[in-house]
This record gives C-alpha cells, sequence and structure tokens, in this order.
C-alpha cells in the first residue's frame, strides 16, 4: 500500500522535538460500573497503564502503550490485554489546542516524587444527568509532554442509571538516557494512529465504501472519516477535517470501553456458528449470533459476526477499535425455502497502515 511521501527532518522545538526513547510516563488506573436499572453484575478493573517512547526516527517519536496489573502481569479484559504501538508525528499539520473546559483552580500537587504547579479543571454535568469531570494538569508539562502534562483525571458517572466511573493518577514519570536508538516497532497491534480501515456499507438508501484514518500529533489523536479514495491514491490524503482528541482523553476512553467488555465475544447467548471471515485477502476466525425476527409476513434473520480471538494474527495492523466491533452484520429476509438474501448490512472490507515503518 502506498504511503504518504516522507517528510524532511523535524526541526521544531516542541518537547516532542527533544523526544528521547526510554522517556515514559506510568498511571494507577481503575475502572468501574455498578448493575444498571435492569439488573447485570458489577464490572472493574484496575492497575498500572505505562506509555513509554520506543523509537524516535524523525519525524516520528514511537510510542508503546501497556496495561497491566499492580505486579506487572497482563490483565484478562480483552481490550487491555496486549500492548498496543502508536507512531506520535512530532510537528503539528493544524491547530491542535483544544480547550480545557470547566471552572479552573491553581494547586500544587505533589506526584510521582515531586511537586508539580498545577491547575484542576472540574466540569460537573450531573444537573444534566452527564458526568462529573475532573482533571488535573501540569502548568509546565517538562517530562509528562507524553500526556500532555496529565497528573490525574477522573470521571464520574451520573443519571439514566449510570453509575460508575474511571481515574487515571500520575505515579512515575522518567526520561530516557539521551542518544538512545532502538529500531521502529510493526504496527501489528496498533492503537490506531498509523493505520486505516474500511467498511462496505449495503442499505436500501446508501451503497459504498466508509474509510476511517487515524494520525497522532503532538500529543493528540486525529480521526477522519468519509468516502474511501481512489485506489491507487494515497490511503490517508488528508486530516484537515479530522477529529482531534488529547491522548489522554482517547486513554480515558479505552477505559470506558475496557470496561464494557469484560468477556469476548460481548453476546450472553451462545454462538450460532462458527466459521472463517475473509477480509484483506485473509482469513479470520469467526463467531455468528444469528437471532430470527418476523415483520408481518416476512421472516427475517439478523447476524452479527465477531472475531473468535481479536487478536488473532490475522488482524495484523487493524486499529484497536475495530478489532472490538462487528466484523459485519445485517439482516437477511428468508424465502419460501428457508434461502437467506441479504437485505442490509456492513462489512470490514479492507484495513492496513498508511505510516508504516519510519525510515
Amino acid at each position: 500500500m502506498k504511503s504518504p511521501p516522507e517528510a524532511p527532518p523535524s526541526k521544531g522545538t516542541s518537547a516532542w522535538h527533544r523526544a528521547r526513547v526510554g522517556d515514559r510516563v506510568v498511571y494507577s488506573f481503575s475502572a468501574n460500573r455498578a448493575p444498571g436499572r435492569s439488573g447485570g453484575e458489577a464490572r472493574a478493573v484496575a492497575g498500572r497503564l505505562v506509555l513509554e517512547v520506543v523509537a524516535v526516527q524523525q519525524p516520528w517519536a514511537w510510542l508503546k502503550l501497556s496495561f497491566t496489573d499492580d505486579a506487572g502481569k497482563p490483565l484478562s479484559n480483552p481490550r487491555l490485554a496486549r500492548e498496543l504501538h502508536l507512531p506520535m508525528r512530532m510537528d503539528a499539520s493544524r491547530p491542535l489546542e483544544v480547550p480545557r473546559e470547566g471552572t479552573e483552580s491553581v494547586e500544587q500537587p505533589s506526584a510521582a516524587g515531586r511537586t508539580w504547579e498545577a491547575k484542576r479543571y472540574v466540569r460537573d454535568n450531573r444537573p444534566s444527568d452527564g458526568p462529573m469531570e475532573n482533571r488535573l494538569y501540569a502548568v509546565s508539562p517538562g517530562p509528562l509532554y507524553l500526556t500532555n502534562g496529565l497528573l490525574d483525571a477522573s470521571t464520574t458517572l451520573s443519571g439514566f442509571g449510570d453509575t460508575g466511573g474511571n481515574q487515571l493518577t500520575l505515579v512515575e514519570v522518567r526520561q530516557g538516557a539521551e542518544g538512545g536508538t532502538a529500531t521502529a516497532p510493526a504496527l501489528e497491534r496498533p492503537f490506531g494512529p498509523g493505520t486505516w480501515y474500511d467498511l462496505r456499507l449495503s442499505m436500501p438508501d446508501h451503497n459504498g465504501v466508509e474509510r476511517t484514518c487515524f494520525s497522532a500529533e503532538q500529543g493528540h489523536v486525529l480521526r477522519v472519516q468519509g468516502p474511501a479514495p481512489t485506489a491507487g491514491g494515497e490511503p490517508c490524503p488528508s486530516f484537515a477535517e479530522a477529529e482531534v482528541v488529547p491522548l489522554e482523553q482517547s486513554l480515558m476512553e479505552l477505559l470506558s470501553e475496557a470496561i464494557g467488555t469484560t468477556r469476548w465475544p460481548p453476546p450472553k447467548t451462545t454462538a450460532t456458528s462458527r466459521g472463517t471471515f475473509s477480509g484483506e485477502g485473509r482469513n479470520v476466525a469467526s463467531l455468528t449470533f444469528d437471532t430470527p425476527e418476523t415483520e408481518g409476513s416476512t421472516r427475517k434473520v439478523r447476524y452479527e459476526t465477531y472475531a473468535a480471538d481479536p487478536w488473532d494474527a490475522s488482524l495484523a495492523g487493524l486499529a484497536q477499535e475495530a478489532r472490538f466491533r462487528t466484523l459485519t452484520e445485517g439482516v437477511d429476509r428468508l424465502g419460501a425455502k428457508g434461502k437467506r438474501e441479504p437485505e442490509a448490512f456492513t462489512k470490514l472490507s479492507a484495513w492496513g497502515v498508511w505510516a508504516g515503518s519510519a525510515k
């Protein structure tokens, strides 16, 4: 797959331009949900989150993201069970200022063995059944540039039967040795940045292929979705209209997703069938769940197909978010003899790495 042309060596002065192999931040994390109004079970996960620079090859700093328990052992939670990699561009292709919302106050907290000049931002949406968000940032991030200076973050759910929350608290920050070198990792298990994937849609009112592209620049994740480009062109030609999310906010969102996926596959019923899903020239072991439906005199079957193992090698290069969605889902009509005829569906049709390994 053709990649965008290599950019000239980066000469900026931001902290990302001074990134060293071995720069790392460690946070304790927790996420929990109480049973909802309709019942269910309480869910919780906790441990350590480590974000570390594992290679620096301009214009990229390559990061490794991992989650473990407090003893450093792997977690059983499906979304957090494997290390992830992401290339972070040292330069910014567009303004990346994301306003910090909420009531601001000044503090001098102690964290990771030092005292920081910091600002806290509290946004309380509980009166409108939303969450309360509490964020604490170092005024001068210094070695905390990896997460834009984040010292502590918490989200407390409220309203609509939701009870629980997420927490990140800094416990360690370290700078790597000057002059350290390492080979850029292959994006076999990417967090998202540096990759793309396509969904083929066949609906009564819409047919086409939608592409989702990811990048990351100076501590922010960029995500853009739109019609798949013409074959032979750049896989992700532009991020000018991309959604921009600070990396630390993406990590908080990942915790929310993880607590909602405590087992795999997600449906509680037994799989209707096991099979093989074909995509991007690869075969993926899959599980399909069928649900019969009736609409008037028409019999239908709604189906969902998931990867049997979302971390299987056959999915190499696929963004983390897409591994935990359906590979395909849709509705089939049943003919007089039980023959299934597609009515509507979405299908993961292709994926790849556009950033590749930096040269």
